[in-house]
């Protein structure tokens, strides 16, 4: 049977468990969610904003590619255009302070195909005409595994792009823009992401969900395993200076941990405590300099609510300085998506 791309939201269900949040004052950019509208499946600025207004000071936001929005016509490698110019609307709405002090989308990584290597170029023009400096970065379409039970896009992609010719050269073009990549990839591909992080040095390369560990299909009831190999894959990328890296996403289908299928939601101790593992490694490993909380809302909204998540986060940093929790909560992303500088955490003036 194949496995759904993600988990349904059941916001009854994430009701079961609420939690007043730790560190309320703690500056947060939130470096990693969607936007979508889609057939059983909407996620728009507004149910983000319920989301980051749940009780932490989340300054600010990064739209990251998701498929949302393409252009229903005109060359298909221009298409990704519709999704910048949707993420770039939520932006500006954000923007004009009526909807609260977050800044919603204040970075978008959007999608150009780099295995057009130096033919890239004026696609980027294009994505930076239409977003500005909002315009932070790419992610293409790259986590893959040939099991049917590994799946966390809209479709399955095909085996590529990261070992295509073209797609180096493509990410250099992007380094030349001073653009970061994004890259999603399973424990399985970080050898393909240690290939591109060596080959274009000059490239920030933000590796998301902590790695992409697998623990379905093929990998269930492998943890200890599984675990192994991922942290011999990121060791080997924290060698890479310029690699960073997304502490999050382990909420996904594809983690395994099935913290949806039980009958009241998980608290964020117990979130704390299946993750330490994998985020305690990351940090070790990068250091604060090159790590970011992130939410990766609303697919991991599938096994807990916002306020429990960043709860979860805020446990796992309980012993680190407040200049590391500055890294880790904020300061990263808004290097690593060169965000110019945090919103005032105030309320807005709404006017008459």
């Amino acid at each position: 049977m194949t496995a759904s791309r993600h988990i349904a939201v059941r916001e009854d269900w994430l009701g079961l468990v609420r939690e007043e949040a730790l560190e309320p004052a703690l500056p947060i950019v939130d470096p990693h969610h969607h936007l979508w509208d889609q057939p059983g499946e909407r996620y728009l600025l507004d149910d983000l904003l319920r989301d980051t207004g749940s009780g932490h000071d989340v300054r600010a936001t990064v739209f990251v590619q998701c498929g949302a929005m393409y252009r229903a016509a005109g060359p298909e490698e221009r298409r990704s255009l519709g999704e910048t110019e949707f993420a770039n609307g939520a932006a500006a709405r954000s923007a004009s302070g009526r909807y609260g002090s977050t800044r919603a989308c204040a970075g978008i990584v959007g999608m150009a195909d780099l295995t057009l290597g130096d033919r890239v170029e004026p696609l980027l023009e294009a994505h930076m005409a239409v977003a500005g400096e909002r315009f932070r970065g790419v992610r293409n379409r790259t986590a893959w595994h040939p099991s049917p039970e590994v799946r966390s896009n809209l479709t399955m992609p095909p085996p590529g792009p990261l070992a295509h010719p073209g797609f180096a050269e493509g990410a250099k073009r992007l380094a030349g823009f001073g653009l970061a990549l994004d890259v999603w990839a399973y424990h399985t591909q970080l050898a393909q992401v240690l290939g591109l992080a060596r080959a274009v040095q000059e490239l920030a390369v933000v590796v998301d969900h902590v790695g992409g560990p697998i623990g379905v299909g093929p990998f269930a009831g492998r943890r200890a395993e599984v675990f192994a190999e991922w942290k011999r894959g990121m060791l080997a990328l924290a060698a890479c200076p310029n690699v960073l890296v997304k502490l999050g996403g382990l909420a996904m289908q594809a983690g395994g941990f099935d913290f949806h299928l039980r009958d009241r939601p998980p608290g964020s101790a117990e979130l704390a405590e299946a993750w330490r593992p994998y985020i305690e490694t990351c940090v070790e490993a990068f250091g604060p300099s090159r790590c970011m909380f992130e939410s990766n809302f609303p697919v991991d909204k599938g096994m807990c609510g916002y306020a429990v998540l960043w709860n979860a986060f805020k446990r796992l940093a309980a012993g680190a300085s407040a200049t590391e929790k500055a890294a880790l909560f904020s300061g990263t992303a808004v290097r690593a998506y060169r965000l110019d500088r945090l919103p005032p955490g105030i309320a807005p003036d709404l006017g008459a």
